[in-house]
C-alpha cells in the first residue's frame, strides 16, 4: 500500500467534501483514528470526519450489496452514513446476475 488512505485522511481536516470517483469495491483503503480501525472499499474515507459530505461519482462501479454491507458497519459504529454520503444516480451497478455471468464464463 502506498499509503494514499493516510494522505487523505489528513487532508480531510481542511475540506468539506470527499469525492470518490472511479473504482469498484474490489480494492479497499484502511484507516487507523484514534487506534479504530476501518476498512473501507466503496464509501471515501472522509465519512468518519464530522462536517465532511462524501460523493459517490458516476465512474464508480457500485454493488449495492457491498455499499450495504459497508454503510451497517459504519453505522453500528455510530457513523451517521445517510447524513454524509451522497450517490451520483448514474453510477453503474453490479447485481447478482453480473457476478453469476462472470463465474459462468470461468
Amino acid at each position: 500500500d502506498e499509503g494514499k488512505g493516510k494522505i487523505v485522511d489528513l487532508l480531510t481536516d481542511r475540506v468539506a467534501c470527499v469525492v470518490r470517483f472511479q473504482g469498484g469495491h474490489n480494492a479497499g483503503h484502511t484507516l487507523v483514528i484514534d487506534g479504530v480501525k476501518t476498512a473501507l472499499h466503496l464509501i471515501p474515507s472522509g465519512i468518519l470526519r464530522d462536517n465532511v459530505k462524501c460523493l459517490i461519482g458516476n465512474g464508480v462501479v457500485l454493488a449495492p450489496d457491498a455499499l450495504l454491507r459497508e454503510m451497517a458497519m459504519l453505522e453500528e459504529r455510530g457513523v451517521p452514513v445517510r447524513e454524509r454520503l451522497r450517490l451520483s444516480p448514474a453510477c453503474p451497478l453490479i447485481l447478482p446476475y453480473h457476478v453469476a455471468l462472470d463465474k459462468a464464463r470461468e
